[in-house]
């Protein structure tokens, strides 16, 4: 993600189931136990109206957590463009390893930065960011997507993959485009604009080949999400106006009456919306999020100051929430909680009050800003005690920007998320609106010493695996969440719950085992 800022404008780069009620009860030993080792092992099936004796659960148990990993100039992930193929995994791992350490959920992880691709695609070049080179396969071989998407599921994480649909170059670098690039597909609607190659929104060509994109990734590829961040139009640069004249006349001569302005959100609403429906058309479970600038537009809510993406990035993610057109919105409050022109908390409510069919809300947060401006970490830690007060108003989680300050951390910011925010870890909230199906309870339960084991999941229903310790009298707190090819836990004498977990983030009815 690049970034440019001021105090008012800032962008960045970023089976069938069991219906039972009934609860049983097994007690034995298993080989190996020792003497005072007691296995209790109870399963509780429940239907609907017999709720009353279910398990209470720390509610903090349920949160997206999410971080940006850019791949734009290099940002997270590669470090540079000359890394071997095992540097890139052993850098990708590090950061996945890290996310485990902080109890992070989410990656989302930028695949086509500028109409390029981290993956295998025969739609469009390998990016210059992977190997220095447009249009060059990583040597040796390999997919960054796919392996990315199996190393984030065997640690329950969930891979939200971040595109760009526009930027067909970046200002920052300068190398011949290959002729898989969409400027050389459609160069008659290839602008060169503030030193960037950007597309036209307005172009049917430009429109059906990032749709193909799109659904190309979520049709080959087992992610969990299809992401944007705020760049649609681009932002505006010296006065100079978007050279779309030619487009918009086109538009004009078919007998359409629509404002410049308005025809231009237009282009972007259409492809907002025909993207939702395509993707949960290819795949139902595929989330599709997007992640706009912070203000929607100045005086929204009163008092706020800045840039409009309304007016100059014809983006309207209001109309996309009221229209239910994306499973979540991530808007970038990139400002801190006191300033009352770019204010965290007022900003925050304004989004949420703007959410009639309760999509959820996952914040942006300017990490990064801790070593770019300064910032202690402590604001970082307010910011998410605000975004969680505000739970019962769909704002149930939030995504840093970026991994840097993560990977390195900088300002000592692991050692205090790790105190301060994420010391449990959490599994992402259920979208109801696409599924609540839960899948069947783990089976084979069994505890050895200072361990549980299970079968492995035979359905590819099962994402992950939950495993909850009673703290008190029916209160429950997650300490564990593992992929799905994770088939035990080393534990510490006491009572645990086991969940199985999938992609939809449902869960099972309960297994709980006693080791004593």
């Amino acid at each position: 993600m690049d970034v440019r800022m001021d105090t008012a404008h800032l962008q960045t780069e970023h089976g069938p189931r069991t219906q039972l009620n009934r609860r049983y009860m097994v007690l034995g030993a298993t080989m190996g136990l020792l003497a005072s080792t007691v296995l209790i092992v109870t399963v509780v099936f429940v239907t609907e109206g017999a709720h009353n004796d279910l398990p209470k659960v720390d509610p903090q148990s349920r949160e997206f957590r999410g971080v940006w990993v850019a791949t734009v100039e290099n940002i997270d992930w590669p470090s540079n463009m000359s890394l071997s193929t095992e540097q890139q995994k052993s850098e990708l791992v590090a950061i996945l390893d890290r996310m485990v350490e902080l109890n992070l959920n989410a990656l989302v992880f930028q695949i086509r930065p500028t109409g390029d691709a981290f993956y295998d695609s025969q739609l469009e070049p390998w990016s210059y960011y992977l190997t220095g080179r447009q249009g060059a396969p990583p040597s040796p071989y390999y997919d960054p997507l796919q392996f990315a998407a199996t190393e984030c599921h065997k640690r329950g994480i969930q891979l939200h993959a971040w595109l760009n649909p526009y930027r067909a170059r970046h200002k920052s670098a300068n190398y011949t485009l290959p002729a898989t690039n969409m400027a050389r597909r459609f160069p008659q609607y290839a602008y060169v604009y503030d030193g960037y190659i950007w597309m036209d929104p307005g172009a049917a060509d430009v429109q059906n080949h990032t749709y193909a994109v799109i659904i190309d990734v979520v049709r080959r590829y087992d992610v969990d999400a299809i992401h944007f961040d705020d760049y649609f139009y681009p932002y505006p640069a010296g006065g100079v106006d978007f050279p779309d004249n030619a487009t918009f006349r086109a538009y004009q001569s078919t007998g359409g009456t629509m404002s410049k302005s308005d025809w231009r959100r237009d282009n972007v609403n259409k492809l907002i919306k025909r993207l939702y429906e395509g993707i949960h058309a290819e795949k139902p479970h595929v989330k599709f999020g997007i992640s706009p600038f912070g203000i929607w537009k100045p005086g929204h809510p009163e008092g706020i100051e800045g840039f409009s993406q309304y007016d100059s990035l014809y983006a309207d993610p209001k109309f996309w929430l009221e229209q239910g057109l994306v499973d979540y919105l991530a808007p970038q409050l990139y400002w801190m909680i006191d300033p009352p022109q770019q204010s965290y908390p007022a900003l925050l409510d304004w989004w949420l009050d703007q959410n009639p069919l309760r999509r959820h809300v996952y914040t942006g947060n300017y990490l990064s800003r801790i070593f770019t401006s300064g910032w202690p970490v402590s604001e970082l830690v307010n910011q998410v005690k605000i975004s969680r007060e505000r739970a019962g108003q769909m704002s149930l989680g939030n995504i840093m920007f970026s991994m840097k300050p993560f990977r390195d951390n900088i300002s000592g910011v692991v050692d205090i998320f790790q105190s301060d925010v994420y010391g449990r870890p959490a599994i992402p909230p259920v979208m109801t609106w696409l599924d609540t199906q839960a899948p069947d309870p783990p089976t084979g339960v069994k505890a050895g010493t200072k361990e549980i084991t299970w079968n492995r999941d035979q359905s590819g229903v099962v994402r992950a695996w939950a495993v909850y310790r009673q703290d008190q009298e029916n209160t429950w707190g997650l300490v564990q969440v593992f992929g799905y090819n994770t088939t035990s836990v080393s534990v510490e004498a006491g009572t645990y719950m086991l969940r199985a977990v999938d992609r939809m983030g449902n869960e099972s009815t309960d297994v709980i085992v006693k080791v004593s």
